[in-house]
């Protein structure tokens, strides 16, 4: 496993470990799950782009039924 060091402002930095504490876990593993999520999930764009394409496959399917 890597490790990664950032700078947060200190009030971002007290938000962060407010949210924390709230959740009842350290602001790393808050942050770690975050981080998780965010790479784990599509992005809009792609979610767009796919209704975008199975809307229209959805037109030329029944135009060619």
């Amino acid at each position: 496993m890597s490790n990664i060091t950032i700078q947060l402002p200190d009030d971002r930095m007290k938000q962060l470990e407010k949210l924390a504490q709230e959740a009842k876990v350290p602001a790393e593993e808050l942050l770690r799950a975050r981080v998780e999520n965010w790479l784990t999930e599509p992005s809009q764009d792609f979610l767009k782009a796919a209704q975008y394409v199975l809307k229209k496959n959805e037109e030329l399917y029944r135009r060619l039924a």
